[in-house]
Protein backbone atom coordinates (compact mmCIF):
# COMPACT_ATOMS: atom_id res chain seq x y z
CA UNK A 1 0.00 0.00 0.00
CA UNK A 2 2.76 2.87 1.31
CA UNK A 3 5.46 3.52 -1.27
CA UNK A 4 9.06 3.59 -0.42
CA UNK A 5 9.79 6.67 1.08
CA UNK A 6 6.77 8.10 1.10
CA UNK A 7 3.78 8.19 3.69
CA UNK A 8 0.72 7.37 2.69
CA UNK A 9 -2.11 9.45 4.20
CA UNK A 10 -4.84 7.14 6.29
CA UNK A 11 -7.45 7.95 8.70
CA UNK A 12 -8.10 6.15 12.32
CA UNK A 13 -11.18 5.10 12.89
CA UNK A 14 -11.95 4.08 16.89
CA UNK A 15 -14.87 2.70 19.11
CA UNK A 16 -15.60 1.59 21.97
CA UNK A 17 -18.81 -0.15 23.68
CA UNK A 18 -19.18 0.70 27.24
CA UNK A 19 -19.95 4.27 28.70
CA UNK A 20 -18.09 3.06 31.83
CA UNK A 21 -14.97 2.85 29.13
CA UNK A 22 -15.25 6.36 28.38
CA UNK A 23 -13.79 9.10 29.60
CA UNK A 24 -9.96 10.97 29.89
CA UNK A 25 -9.24 8.36 32.77
CA UNK A 26 -10.16 5.36 30.75
CA UNK A 27 -7.99 3.43 28.44
CA UNK A 28 -9.90 1.59 25.89
CA UNK A 29 -9.19 4.63 22.93
CA UNK A 30 -5.77 4.64 24.10
CA UNK A 31 -5.03 1.06 23.38
CA UNK A 32 -6.51 1.53 20.17
CA UNK A 33 -5.13 4.74 19.06
CA UNK A 34 -1.56 3.02 20.05
CA UNK A 35 -2.23 -0.15 18.26
CA UNK A 36 -3.32 1.85 14.96
CA UNK A 37 -0.17 4.30 15.58
CA UNK A 38 2.48 1.62 15.59
CA UNK A 39 0.98 -0.50 12.40
CA UNK A 40 0.99 2.81 10.55
CA UNK A 41 4.60 3.52 11.63
CA UNK A 42 5.43 0.07 10.20
CA UNK A 43 3.58 -0.24 7.37
CA UNK A 44 4.47 3.35 6.41
CA UNK A 45 1.20 5.47 6.80
CA UNK A 46 0.95 8.96 7.98
CA UNK A 47 -2.45 8.97 10.51
CA UNK A 48 -3.83 12.76 9.22
CA UNK A 49 -7.06 12.00 10.91
CA UNK A 50 -9.12 10.35 13.79
CA UNK A 51 -12.54 9.30 14.88
CA UNK A 52 -14.04 7.98 17.70
CA UNK A 53 -17.70 6.41 18.62
CA UNK A 54 -17.83 6.55 22.47
CA UNK A 55 -20.36 4.53 23.94
CA UNK A 56 -21.32 3.02 20.77
CA UNK A 57 -22.30 -0.78 20.65
CA UNK A 58 -20.76 -3.72 18.00
CA UNK A 59 -24.28 -4.01 16.78
CA UNK A 60 -25.11 -0.35 16.46
CA UNK A 61 -26.01 0.92 12.72
CA UNK A 62 -23.56 2.22 11.21
CA UNK A 63 -25.55 5.36 9.84
CA UNK A 64 -26.54 6.03 13.18
CA UNK A 65 -22.73 6.48 14.72
CA UNK A 66 -21.66 10.00 14.80
CA UNK A 67 -17.72 9.38 14.30
CA UNK A 68 -18.11 7.12 11.40
CA UNK A 69 -20.30 10.01 10.03
CA UNK A 70 -17.75 12.57 10.55
CA UNK A 71 -15.37 9.93 8.76
CA UNK A 72 -17.23 9.88 5.90
CA UNK A 73 -17.23 13.26 5.63
CA UNK A 74 -13.80 13.50 5.98
CA UNK A 75 -13.05 10.81 3.34
CA UNK A 76 -15.55 12.63 0.73
CA UNK A 77 -13.90 15.82 1.26
CA UNK A 78 -9.71 15.28 1.53
CA UNK A 79 -9.48 12.08 -0.50
CA UNK A 80 -8.27 9.92 1.89
CA UNK A 81 -8.21 6.42 0.66
CA UNK A 82 -7.42 4.28 3.65
CA UNK A 83 -9.14 3.46 7.34
CA UNK A 84 -6.94 1.68 9.94
CA UNK A 85 -8.46 0.34 12.66
CA UNK A 86 -7.62 -1.45 15.90
CA UNK A 87 -9.40 -4.70 14.79
CA UNK A 88 -12.60 -6.10 13.31
CA UNK A 89 -14.96 -6.10 16.45
CA UNK A 90 -13.49 -2.12 17.05
CA UNK A 91 -15.37 -1.35 13.35
CA UNK A 92 -18.72 -3.70 14.00
CA UNK A 93 -19.45 -6.97 16.06
CA UNK A 94 -22.58 -7.69 14.12
CA UNK A 95 -21.95 -9.24 10.67
CA UNK A 96 -25.05 -7.56 9.07
CA UNK A 97 -23.56 -4.32 10.51
CA UNK A 98 -20.12 -4.85 9.55
CA UNK A 99 -20.63 -5.47 5.76
CA UNK A 100 -22.96 -2.42 5.47
CA UNK A 101 -20.17 -0.70 6.87
CA UNK A 102 -17.46 -2.19 4.48
CA UNK A 103 -19.68 -2.00 1.66
CA UNK A 104 -20.43 1.96 2.53
CA UNK A 105 -16.32 2.45 2.27
CA UNK A 106 -15.77 0.06 -0.93
CA UNK A 107 -18.07 2.64 -2.71
CA UNK A 108 -16.34 5.28 -1.93
CA UNK A 109 -12.76 3.66 -3.53
CA UNK A 110 -11.67 3.06 0.62
CA UNK A 111 -9.18 0.84 2.13
CA UNK A 112 -10.30 -0.53 5.82
CA UNK A 113 -6.91 -2.10 6.86
CA UNK A 114 -6.10 -3.89 10.69
CA UNK A 115 -3.49 -2.82 13.23
CA UNK A 116 -2.58 -6.65 12.23
CA UNK A 117 -2.61 -5.96 8.97
CA UNK A 118 -5.62 -7.57 7.62
CA UNK A 119 -7.58 -5.76 4.73
CA UNK A 120 -10.95 -5.86 5.05
CA UNK A 121 -12.32 -4.25 2.60
CA UNK A 122 -10.05 -6.38 0.04
CA UNK A 123 -13.05 -8.84 -2.05
CA UNK A 124 -11.11 -9.82 -4.62
CA UNK A 125 -10.12 -13.15 -2.32
CA UNK A 126 -13.21 -15.02 -1.57
CA UNK A 127 -11.64 -16.80 1.19
CA UNK A 128 -10.53 -13.37 3.03
CA UNK A 129 -14.22 -12.31 2.60
CA UNK A 130 -15.16 -15.42 4.42
CA UNK A 131 -12.76 -14.89 7.08
CA UNK A 132 -13.69 -11.80 7.94
CA UNK A 133 -17.60 -12.65 8.10
CA UNK A 134 -16.84 -15.51 10.41
CA UNK A 135 -14.77 -13.33 12.46
CA UNK A 136 -17.20 -10.69 12.61
CA UNK A 137 -19.46 -14.15 13.36
CA UNK A 138 -17.62 -14.90 15.89
CA UNK A 139 -17.83 -11.76 18.02
CA UNK A 140 -20.93 -11.47 17.37
CA UNK A 141 -22.00 -15.08 18.82
CA UNK A 142 -19.40 -14.13 22.14
CA UNK A 143 -21.28 -11.03 22.86
CA UNK A 144 -24.97 -12.62 22.67
CA UNK A 145 -23.29 -15.51 25.24
CA UNK A 146 -22.60 -13.35 27.74
CA UNK A 147 -25.70 -11.47 27.29
CA UNK A 148 -27.46 -14.13 28.03
CA UNK A 149 -25.59 -15.27 30.71
CA UNK A 150 -26.15 -12.13 32.49
CA UNK A 151 -30.01 -12.06 31.16
CA UNK A 152 -30.40 -15.27 33.07
CA UNK A 153 -29.01 -14.04 36.12
CA UNK A 154 -30.92 -11.00 36.20
CA UNK A 155 -33.89 -12.69 35.63
CA UNK A 156 -32.90 -15.64 38.49
CA UNK A 157 -32.17 -12.44 41.22
CA UNK A 158 -35.51 -11.38 39.87
CA UNK A 159 -37.04 -14.55 40.72
CA UNK A 160 -35.78 -14.66 44.48
CA UNK A 161 -37.14 -11.40 45.43
CA UNK A 162 -33.97 -9.46 43.89
CA UNK A 163 -31.97 -11.03 46.95
CA UNK A 164 -28.63 -12.27 46.42
CA UNK A 165 -26.75 -14.16 49.59
CA UNK A 166 -23.44 -14.19 50.15
CA UNK A 167 -20.86 -11.79 48.38
CA UNK A 168 -21.62 -9.23 45.43
CA UNK A 169 -20.56 -10.59 42.42
CA UNK A 170 -17.42 -9.00 40.70
CA UNK A 171 -20.28 -7.78 38.03
CA UNK A 172 -22.08 -6.32 41.11
CA UNK A 173 -18.30 -4.79 43.09
CA UNK A 174 -16.10 -4.11 40.14
CA UNK A 175 -18.34 -3.06 37.30
CA UNK A 176 -16.01 -1.29 35.24
CA UNK A 177 -12.76 -3.84 35.69
CA UNK A 178 -15.83 -6.52 34.37
CA UNK A 179 -16.57 -3.82 32.11
CA UNK A 180 -12.68 -3.87 30.86
CA UNK A 181 -12.69 -7.57 31.00
CA UNK A 182 -15.16 -8.46 28.32
CA UNK A 183 -13.47 -6.01 26.23
CA UNK A 184 -10.10 -7.05 26.47
CA UNK A 185 -11.26 -10.13 25.67
CA UNK A 186 -12.35 -9.22 21.96
CA UNK A 187 -9.17 -8.19 20.85
CA UNK A 188 -7.34 -10.11 18.71
CA UNK A 189 -4.82 -11.88 18.85
CA UNK A 190 -6.83 -12.93 21.91
CA UNK A 191 -5.46 -12.42 25.40
CA UNK A 192 -4.72 -14.72 28.11
CA UNK A 193 -6.88 -15.02 31.21
CA UNK A 194 -3.20 -14.01 32.52
CA UNK A 195 -3.14 -11.35 30.12
CA UNK A 196 -6.17 -9.79 30.94
CA UNK A 197 -5.56 -9.70 34.37
CA UNK A 198 -2.05 -7.85 33.97
CA UNK A 199 -3.98 -5.45 31.54
CA UNK A 200 -6.63 -4.73 34.74
CA UNK A 201 -4.01 -4.13 37.17
CA UNK A 202 -1.98 -1.82 34.89
CA UNK A 203 -5.44 -0.01 34.30
CA UNK A 204 -5.83 -0.06 38.32
CA UNK A 205 -8.53 -2.86 38.66
CA UNK A 206 -6.62 -5.39 41.35
CA UNK A 207 -8.12 -6.93 44.12
CA UNK A 208 -9.11 -5.71 47.49
CA UNK A 209 -5.24 -6.94 48.63
CA UNK A 210 -4.10 -4.55 45.65
CA UNK A 211 -2.83 -8.05 43.77
CA UNK A 212 -3.49 -9.21 40.35
CA UNK A 213 -6.73 -10.69 39.84
CA UNK A 214 -6.51 -14.53 39.25
CA UNK A 215 -7.17 -16.55 35.85
CA UNK A 216 -10.34 -18.30 37.67
CA UNK A 217 -11.55 -14.78 38.78
CA UNK A 218 -10.90 -13.34 35.21
CA UNK A 219 -12.84 -16.45 33.69
CA UNK A 220 -15.67 -15.21 36.71
CA UNK A 221 -15.80 -11.91 34.67
CA UNK A 222 -16.17 -13.47 31.64
CA UNK A 223 -19.03 -15.50 32.19
CA UNK A 224 -16.94 -18.84 31.46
Amino acid sequence: MARKGKLVKAVAYMRTSSATNVGADKDSDKRQRAAVAAFAKRAGFEIVGEFYDPAVKGEDRIETRPGFAALLDRIEGNGVRVVIIDEISRFARDVLTQELGILALIKRGVTVLTASGDDLTNTDDPMKVFTRQIAGAFAQLEKARLVAKLRVARERKRAEGGKVEGRKTLAESRPNAVALACELSEQRPRLSLREIASALAEAGHTTPKGKHYSASAIASMLGR
